[in-house]
């Protein structure tokens, strides 16, 4: 698009909200100069890739997507939904922390997607780079152009467009990529969804085990689906046996050790009070033998036969 052009839209954007934008937002009378400035998003706008990269990809005010040349803003979503991604990228890092096969990435790092038809960049809320995969993250790294392994999505239902673009939009980019698993996750079960590629390169649910998903990205990474409502912490999926393949294993290991070292203690304190018992034992024994011979000298006396006899 030629600079004039771009230069001539900025102008009309910023005469738009000089028109719209409430008095206390109006040009202080002193000095000409408006008392505060509220950015102003330029959703929908057409730019370059390069013109994206340049000024639009870490914009301090909003965070853009790049669609095929058409700027789209990431929408917020709610509280809840919120709470779950959190709970669900602690237990993701759990089980990195135990298996470190792969690196996740979060937030406003952006993934290109170059598809057959268009190019498109995204930032899903995070996602999962194997360590073996063929585009490997490396440190200075800003952007990732390769394939990821995971997209994860947090959905915001603000508007039908919103819910579309994560449930119907990204779900035909992901695949058409090639990404082998796609979450959505939501406050309500309806609006979540776990997908894998099939071997014809298309997303298909993935079919929850006794109310469990687990991935075939991540080997022994799996989640109860009520969990993501009830959010239990990470210290007590410890003890689950859904969890325990990684989910806090130098507890686990110090609650096994502990549990082993009070079953030995305790096996000590059983075998100790069994030496007691058998010197109560042996000392009741001595103690009934000791009367009985008293009693057998006494009746000897009575016979008249004294001890100094019987030595």
């Amino acid at each position: 698009m030629p600079e004039e052009r771009r230069e001539q839209e900025i102008g009309e954007q910023r005469l738009a909200y000089a028109v719209t934008a409430p008095p206390e937002m109006w040009p202080d009378q002193r000095n000409g100069q408006p008392s505060s400035e509220e950015p102003i998003s330029e959703v929908g706008k057409w730019v370059s890739e390069a013109e994206y990269w340049a000024d639009y990809y870490e914009h301090p005010d909003f965070s853009y997507e790049w669609n095929n040349g058409i700027l789209e803003e990431k929408p917020v979503s709610d509280f809840a939904t919120v709470s779950i991604y959190y709970w669900f990228l602690t237990l993701l890092r759990a089980y990195l922390e135990a298996h470190p096969l792969a690196k996740v990435l979060m937030l406003e790092f952006g993934v290109r997607l170059a598809l057959p038809h268009k190019t498109t960049i995204r930032k899903p809320d995070f996602f999962v780079v194997h360590n073996d995969n063929f585009t490997p993250i490396r440190n200075a790294d800003r952007s990732y152009r390769g394939v990821c392994d995971l997209a994860v999505e947090a959905l915001s239902d603000s508007t039908r467009k919103e819910k579309e673009r994560d449930r119907v939009v990204k779900f035909g980019e992901y695949a058409g990529i090639g990404i082998r698993e796609y979450y959505i996750l939501h406050t309500d079960e309806g609006n979540q969804g776990f997908y894998r590629l099939n071997e014809s390169g298309a997303y298909e649910a993935i079919q929850p085990a006794a109310g469990v998903i687990e991935s075939a990205v991540l080997p022994g990474f799996r989640f109860r689906l009520d969990d993501l409502e009830r959010q239990p912490a990470l210290e007590d999926l410890a003890e689950d046996a859904v969890y325990q393949g990684f989910v806090l294993l130098k507890l686990q290991a110090m609650r096994t050790q502990a549990a082993q070292e009070r079953r030995r203690a305790e096996r000590e304190q059983q075998r100790a009070e069994r030496e007691q018992l058998r010197a109560e034992q042996a000392e009741a024994a001595l103690a009934h033998e000791h009367k009985r011979g008293e009693a057998l000298l006494a009746r000897l006396r009575l016979l008249g036969i004294e001890d100094d006899s019987l030595r």
